[in-house]
């Protein structure tokens, strides 16, 4: 807004009211008086124009979009803890039970046993916030001595751990609750209350799907993987817990029966053949054009909530291709045995499969 009152803009505006029988020139008395009130107006017009922007949600950051955004009663979410399932045996590979409250070190990060799930299986919660939670697998070593264990595993992922929800994130929330009006279970009420469940990445709200009162939920974790069968069975609780289906026990109105169901993964295996730069083998490339295809699948997944079919696309992985460095050309691409591209089902996201290169 106040882009064109620049210090020269200012200076010279000044300047125009000074009369010119006086001496004005640079190093005169007048422009030396003149100058540091220009500079200093010009440092005002820049915070004014930043006091602007901090003032609406669309271009606010941080603490002020924070603040414009609780006036709505949507506020920042914070990072969560991921929920792992350990694995505990003593001799003979046999499955042993630990004491709950026992702590682990995998890499940097401690887990915690929270729950049993079975003799030998138990829920761990990461003592660190975040994704961190989500990545680590493999032996576990425990900070405590605990009797009669042999050997400890971190295995599946129950509930992913989240980081601290960004700005693009709680703006986008928000601009959603504004425009879309959610009130009463509709669907933009659902999907408010499902975003706000820690582990959900997104969801597909469909009405009446079995008829009056009835509504499915598809979810997505929040790493853009299928959920849990854990996360699933917390969040039907959460929303509307089977024994007392349709009685408003949970979030979902009283009368709404709600199925909650795990979107469906399917598995994407990618041929195609490169034609390379001069001294450049496929071997060199290989992890890289990999890497491509598999960002290319992520951001699939991370649009799935917004789209009502996926589609993955030859032009699109072909595009990818080219810009891993050393990659001349690409060409005769299928995807799944095919070479035309491959739409997927309303519930169902693109997994990682194989990457088969060949030379030109």
């Amino acid at each position: 807004m106040y882009e064109h009152l620049t210090y020269a803009a200012i200076l010279k505006r000044m300047l125009d009211r000074v009369p010119n029988s006086v001496d004005k020139r640079e190093g005169g008395i007048i422009y030396d008086a003149l100058a540091p009130a220009a500079a200093e107006l010009a440092l005002m017009y820049m915070e004014l124009d930043s006091n602007m922007n901090l003032s609406f949600a669309d271009t606010a950051t941080g603490e002020y979009l924070e603040r414009r955004t609780a006036e709505y009663g949507i506020n920042r979410e914070p990072a969560t803890k991921a929920k792992r399932k350990g694995l505990f045996f003593g001799a003979a590979n046999a499955p042993v039970d630990v004491p709950l409250g026992s702590r682990f070190s995998i890499g940097s990060v401690t887990f915690v046993t929270v729950k049993k799930l079975a003799t030998g299986q138990f829920e761990m919660e990461a003592e660190t916030a975040g994704t961190v939670g989500n990545t680590v697998f493999g032996t576990l070593l425990p900070i405590d001595y605990v009797p009669g264990l042999s050997r400890a595993e971190l295995a599946d992922v129950l509930v992913p751990g989240e980081d601290e929800e960004t700005d693009a994130a709680l703006r986008s929330r928000y601009l959603s609750a504004i425009n879309e009006q959610p009130f009463g279970g509709n669907i933009a009420d659902y999907k408010r209350k499902f975003d706000e469940i820690p582990g959900v990445g997104g969801v597909k709200v469909f009405p009446a799907w079995q008829g009056g009162g009835t509504v499915k939920a598809t979810l997505i974790a929040s790493d853009f993987t299928v959920p849990s069968a854990q996360l699933v069975n917390d969040v039907q609780t959460m929303i509307d817990p089977v024994v007392n289906s349709g009685e408003g026990v949970g979030l979902a109105p009283i009368g709404h029966s709600v199925t909650i169901a795990a979107v469906a993964a399917l598995t994407v295996n990618v041929e195609t053949t490169v034609t390379l730069a001069s001294g450049i083998t496929i071997g060199q490339v290989e992890g890289d054009i990999q890497q491509a295809v598999s960002d290319y699948l992520l951001s699939l997944r991370q649009a799935w909530k917004d789209e009502t079919q996926l589609v993955v696309r030859v032009s699109q992985i072909e595009a990818r291709i080219l810009g891993v460095d050393g990659v001349d050309d690409v060409t005769a691409t299928k995807i799944n045995g095919s070479g035309n591209n491959l739409t997927l089902g309303t519930e169902q996201i693109p997994t990682m499969g194989t990457v088969t290169i060949h030379g030109a």
